[in-house]
């Protein structure tokens, strides 16, 4: 995704700031993002992860669509009345 030219995470508003090549921003609400996308704890915590680390990645996953894809594939969840 070359279009993103800086972003970074603003725990004040609790959001991620990109600015794009073309001088624009945008704002992206990290809690509305983690109510629709994140199912338990392991999948905020990795969305959690990713906003406080790494910025960009979590913008490209969301920006891409693939943030689903990802948190299925990274987290591991077993519900506790699976393991009986």
């Amino acid at each position: 995704m070359n279009y993103i030219k800086f972003c970074k995470f603003n725990i004040d508003t609790a959001c991620v700031e990109v600015k794009l090549t073309d001088g624009s921003m945008v704002s992206i609400d990290c809690i509305a993002v983690e109510n629709e996308y994140a199912d338990n704890m392991y999948e905020t915590s990795e969305l959690d992860y990713l906003i406080y680390n790494e910025p960009l990645t979590y913008v490209e996953l969301l920006l891409s669509g693939k943030i689903e894809k990802y948190l299925r594939n990274s987290t591991d969840y077993t519900p506790l009345s699976d393991m009986r």
